[in-house]
């Protein structure tokens, strides 16, 4: 029981954090999570030649890049974290060469990062993979192209998105990922300068742009984080308040634990659960 307030997400920062090459202007992370995969992100960003100033007490990050970049991201920065492969579509679309080491750090399963690099082929990139790294180029610049995903993916969804905002003219993505932290970057990108709109649930449109402008941005919740608290908290029939969160961002998950008996009542930005008697089961489809 008690009051407990929700991180900033995880999964959000790190690929807004990618982002952030595309830019030489200054800006400022808010709400940013204090977890080791952003200093690893950060490290990496550091590598490339990023200037970074992290004020862990007040969850802030403050970046301003250098007009060249390094485009080498090394084996020791991305075998704990899937998501350097971000730094693969930014470099590629604003310096027109990378070299990224192939990520490591998911348990999980085989998630190859394929996919992404298909979809950069499309926007014109050569690639190869050579001793572990993938080695990029595009001599011309990346350029804007109608593609459409042959499945739904998160990263590679972020990956062609932030490459798009830099590449020459149109690009239209088909079949992408739509997720709050995907909706999340891209409120980070327009406020920074790129042309991006939503055109259809899973189709976006993004025009290339090559002037950015300083941007300040907090990050969204970690809905992981809040999902897990509002769980232990049924599981222990205790009354919790969760805060610094937006319950309408959580509305399929809260309806389902309430469909299940859970006692919740949602408020603009924290959301109370109370002791429920009896849980039963159900059968749901994610």
């Amino acid at each position: 029981s008690g009051t407990i307030g929700v991180s900033g997400s995880k999964n959000a920062t790190l690929a807004i954090l990618a982002a952030t090459i595309l830019s030489n202007k200054k800006i400022i992370l808010k709400n940013v999570p204090m977890v080791a995969d952003v200093y690893t992100m950060s490290n990496l960003l550091i590598s490339l030649g990023s200037k970074i100033k992290i004020k862990k007490k007040k969850n802030i990050i403050e970046i301003k890049n250098t007009k060249k970049l390094k485009t080498f991201a090394p084996y020791q920065l991305l075998k704990t974290m899937r998501a350097g492969v971000l730094a693969l579509g930014p470099l590629l679309a604003k310096f027109n060469n990378a070299k990224i080491s192939l990520p490591g750090g998911c348990a999980i399963g085989s998630r190859p990062v394929n996919l992404h690099l298909n979809m950069l082929k499309k926007m014109g990139a050569s690639i190869k993979i050579k001793n572990g790294y993938i080695i990029a180029s595009a001599i011309s610049g990346l350029k804007g192209t109608t593609i459409r995903m042959p499945k739904i993916s998160v990263g590679a969804t972020e990956n062609i998105l932030i490459a798009a905002c830099y590449a020459q003219g149109k690009t239209i993505i088909k079949n992408c990922a739509c997720e709050p932290e995907i909706k999340d970057l891209t409120y980070f990108l327009i406020k920074m300068g790129c042309k991006i709109n939503w055109i259809g649930k899973r189709t976006l449109k993004i025009i290339g742009v090559k002037k950015l402008k300083p941007t300040e941005y907090k990050i969204m919740f970690d809905r992981i984080e809040a999902g897990t608290y509002v769980i232990a908290s049924i599981l222990t029939k205790g009354r919790v308040t969760i805060k610094n969160i937006n319950p309408k961002i959580m509305a399929t998950e809260l309806a389902t634990l309430k469909k299940m008996g859970a006692k919740i009542i949602k408020y603009a930005n924290r959301l109370i659960v109370k002791p429920s008697n009896k849980i039963k089961n159900i059968s749901i489809k994610t």
